[in-house]
């Protein structure tokens, strides 16, 4: 039996964690310093999750630890006292957008019983996802225009009638002329397809449809909070040489060029998401300071059937 309860019961914890991470970065907003933004983030994660009581380890983070001092891959953290979880963390999603002052930036975290969540390498993923109402209506097998109809169906829409969300990169070119194609609406966005994937389970953002290539860490990261969330979500990993297809070998993907279903992706229900805005986006709110100097933040946590958005004073 899982420890279900005994993981809920750090999403409070965890909420203050990406909180304080968010306000750390709010000097960095607009300074033109991705690195330093990423950095304060961190340093304030880490601090943070090193008090919680929790036998815990990072499986998707800022690198090996080769590369990364903290929040390292394969890092453990916490007191070593109760639940074993996974950790999937960016503690900044959308550096540049922080650097340059612009929209959708958020600090992030996916908690899952430990040895659930996908090891994703740190590479491209191809992504489709979906809300609860087109649940088991997605198939990364087949075209884009074969999925619109299917989740149009499920929704008991007109194809013309969805809205596709895809990243504006060149790369989805072809995906957006299957769109145009059949007569249906793109809303496209520069970065943090994270947020992207959590829309199409958001009836307030009238989004049906996340489709495109992205970072598989984020891939992992956007599994968990769909499955919170009752959503839909497939992934496969995209290696562009012998190096990366060798990788995903090392880290336990059996068949690197195989679909992965959100089963797959995150190997449980005792799982949960929280983010906390650090600019303001189409799901959160960014970071605002006020003139007595309180902080004010605007955050969201997924658990299993249930989700809220929580604004709080710091």
């Amino acid at each position: 039996m899982e420890k279900r309860q005994d993981i809920q019961l750090l999403t409070s914890e965890f909420l203050k964690v990406v909180q304080q991470a968010a306000t750390a970065v709010y000097p960095w907003i607009g300074r033109g310093d991705k690195n330093k933004a990423d950095g304060a983030a961190t340093k304030m994660m880490r601090d943070a999750m090193g008090h919680i009581d929790m036998d815990a380890r990072i499986v998707i983070g800022e690198g090996e630890m080769d590369e990364a001092p903290m929040l390292y891959i394969g890092e453990r953290l916490g007191t070593g006292n109760g639940s074993s979880v996974d950790i999937a963390v960016d503690p900044v999603e959308g550096t540049t957008l922080v650097s340059k002052g612009q929209d959708n930036s958020l600090a992030v975290i996916a908690v899952a019983k430990q040895g659930t969540l996908l090891h994703a390498p740190d590479m491209y993923m191809e992504k489709i996802a979906v809300g609860t109402k087109a649940k088991g209506s997605i198939n990364l097998n087949v075209s884009l225009t074969e999925n619109m109809k299917s989740v149009a169906l499920a929704l008991g829409k007109d194809v013309s009638e969805l809205t596709v969300m895809i990243q504006d990169r060149p790369r989805h070119d072809h995906l957006i002329k299957q769109v145009y194609d059949v007569g249906a609406k793109v809303r496209m966005f520069s970065d943090v397809d994270i947020t992207g994937a959590i829309s199409t389970a958001i009836d307030e953002e009238d989004v049906d449809l996340l489709v495109g290539t992205g970072g598989a860490p984020e891939g992992v990261i956007a599994a968990v909070a769909l499955k919170c969330l009752g959503g839909d979500f497939q992934g496969r990993l995209v290696p562009e040489n012998d190096e990366e297809f060798a990788r995903c070998i090392k880290m336990g993907i059996a068949d690197p060029l195989a679909v992965l279903t959100m089963d797959e992706i995150v190997k449980t229900d005792a799982c949960f998401f929280v983010a906390t805005g650090i600019t303001n986006g189409s799901l959160l709110k960014g970071v605002r300071k006020k003139e007595d100097g309180k902080m004010f933040t605007h955050s969201f946590i997924a658990t299993k059937n249930h989700s809220q958005f929580i604004e709080a004073r710091h």
